[in-house]
């Protein structure tokens, strides 16, 4: 018996990204707009915190993947990316497709490994 997965949204994707980052996600609207800020924000009550959206902008991408330890591999030749990380159940290495975008992918597998990382945390 094959039992499938719900698929994720980019909302949790998202959101599981913060929670493994330890960033606190103070507002959000209906699309992918996120506010956070980090946990020593909090102590400035007038804090909005920032915009924050990884699968589409580079900065947060790099940001998220250099906080959370992860190595990327980016293949040209095979057309796509590796991203390693590490969990409480070990290591592991997700590997997204290039399709037509290069980049999109990349900030995708650093978003998708950011999830898997944050998706247990309290």
């Amino acid at each position: 018996m094959t039992i499938n997965k719900p698929e994720i949204t980019d909302r949790e994707l998202l959101e599981m990204a913060a929670k493994a980052a330890g960033l606190i996600i103070v507002s959000e609207d209906d699309d992918l707009n996120i506010r956070v800020m980090g946990p020593y924000d909090v102590k400035e009550i007038d804090s909005t915190g920032e915009d924050w959206n990884p699968l589409f902008d580079d900065g947060d991408a790099l940001r998220l993947a250099v906080k959370l330890d992860m190595i990327i591999d980016i293949d040209t030749g095979e057309c796509a990316t590796s991203v390693d990380y590490t969990t409480l159940l070990g290591d592991f290495v997700l590997r997204e497709g290039h399709r037509f975008d290069p980049y999109a992918a990349t900030r995708r597998a650093i978003v998708r490994a950011a999830a898997e990382m944050g998706r247990d945390k309290p």
